[in-house]
């Protein structure tokens, strides 16, 4: 069994009750529901949230609320918390977490996603945003060499992690939480490149304001 859980928090410093923001007239909550239900790939959808509010909205699109507790809700509550609340709670094989604030991630791009998890053997599975120029950490090349120059088209991509679409294998997960270990990474880790437009995050007014620039290129593919 594979369940669509979409995580919403009310509260939010950067961008206020960011998850009710609309994006081409669609508040982004409801944006991600209803991809979560076109893509046709997911036994339940749940809405995972403190705030009553979008128990309301998830009743009027046709799919679950679970209601995390409000110490959950709050910005000290890691995802690691309120993932592991959430599994405790329901029965599956495997949890695909879409963020709601990864608006230009596509209905193709999640039944692709959730396509390499039926063929890989993998415990987790990372959405990765493919960067192909050169990257540097504290001053020194990753993916290229001050030796020479080498074409952009020619290096390995670097894998920006973008948590636009996650997907966890329960078992494993609440494993490596009983274990006192990190279960964001627990067990065997693959990683699935999405766009860079699947890639872009939410959470100022300037990325939304991007977002609807760039909404037409998805609406429009």
């Amino acid at each position: 069994m594979i369940l669509a859980m979409i995580p919403a928090r009310m509260g939010s410093q950067r961008l206020k009750q960011k998850n009710l923001r609309e994006l081409g007239g669609v508040p982004l909550i409801t944006r991600a529901i209803r991809n979560c239900r076109a893509a046709g790939v997911f036994d339940a959808i749940w809405v995972n949230s403190e705030h009553p509010a979008f128990g309301e909205i998830a009743a009027a699109e046709g799919v679950h609320f679970h209601r995390r507790p409000e110490a959950l809700g709050n910005n000290q509550a890691t995802s690691e918390q309120f993932i592991a609340e959430f599994l405790q709670a329901h029965d599956c094989d495997v949890v695909v977490q879409v963020h709601s604030i990864a608006p230009l991630l596509t209905v193709a791009e999640i039944r692709d996603f959730v396509a390499v998890l039926a063929r890989d053997e993998v415990d987790c599975l990372l959405s990765t945003d493919p960067v192909q120029i050169e990257c540097a950490y504290r001053g020194q090349p990753v993916n290229f060499s001050f030796a020479e120059k080498t074409n952009s088209q020619d290096l390995e991509p670097i894998q920006r992690l973008s948590w636009s679409i996650t997907a966890w294998r329960r078992r494993t997960y609440l494993d490596a939480v009983a274990a006192g270990q990190c279960a964001t990474y627990a067990g065997r880790v693959g990683f699935h490149p999405i766009s860079a437009l699947a890639g872009h995050i939410i959470k100022t007014e300037r990325d939304l304001q991007i977002a609807e620039a760039l909404l037409p290129l998805v609406e429009n593919d």
